[in-house]
């Protein structure tokens, strides 16, 4: 419970702010995006490794999530086929599933964003899948330059995806509360006139690179 309220509040700052605030680590690359800008997601991570091209795993898998959970699927980098639509994405809501992040390519969009199913993924594509072939659920995965372990926190919007793990919650959303209140007075010193050069401490950078 102590963990479900930590990661509530820490949903309340952006992807962005997240990442760089637990020292720009965790983060999905960028090809990973929201289909609407307006999608958010944030739960526990349940993780799936899938053959490309096939979604038996993705099967499997809604078997055993829990409500609440945020389906973190890699189908390595394969966008000639979309393995999850609107028929998963409807057994999804009904089991209370957070949302779906997935390395790879998801078909049915407008049905998806009319349901209002958070899914993150790298593309679209009409092409369907196989069910034959066997995977793994709740094992590390890694997409780009993140490791997400089953049950890390995932946090989505416009900007990316980033993974916190659990065990750093608490520390990453004051961190990120610092930051938060650091830009804060950065905007009204700004408005008051003053720059970003000084405000950073660029001016020695500068100097020393001759840009005075």
């Amino acid at each position: 419970m102590i963990n479900t309220h930590l990661s509530s509040q820490l949903s309340q700052f952006g992807s962005a702010s997240i990442y760089e605030a637990q020292g720009a680590i965790g983060a999905l690359d960028s090809g990973i995006k929201p289909l609407s800008h307006t999608m958010q997601v944030f739960g526990p991570a349940f993780t799936v490794d899938i053959r490309p091209g096939d979604n038996l795993m993705l099967h499997y898998a809604l078997l055993h999530i829990q409500p609440g959970d945020v389906l973190v699927v890699d189908a390595k980098r394969f966008t000639e086929a979309g393995p999850w639509g609107d028929i998963l994405t409807e057994q999804a809501i009904s089991k209370g599933v957070a949302g779906l992040i997935i390395n790879g390519s998801v078909r049915d969009a407008q049905a998806i964003k009319t349901l209002g199913f958070p899914v993150f993924c790298r593309g679209l594509s009409i092409k369907g899948t196989a069910k034959k072939q066997p995977g793994k659920i709740n094992i590390p995965l890694c997409i780009g330059d993140a490791v997400i372990n089953p049950g890390d926190y995932i946090f989505g919007d416009e900007d990316g995806v980033v993974a916190v793990s659990p065990q750093n919650l608490a520390a990453v959303l004051k961190a990120t509360q610092e930051r938060e209140n650091t830009e804060a007075q950065y905007r009204e010193k700004i408005k008051q006139g003053s720059n970003t050069v000084d405000l950073l401490g660029l001016r020695d950078t500068l100097n020393k690179l001759k840009l005075a």
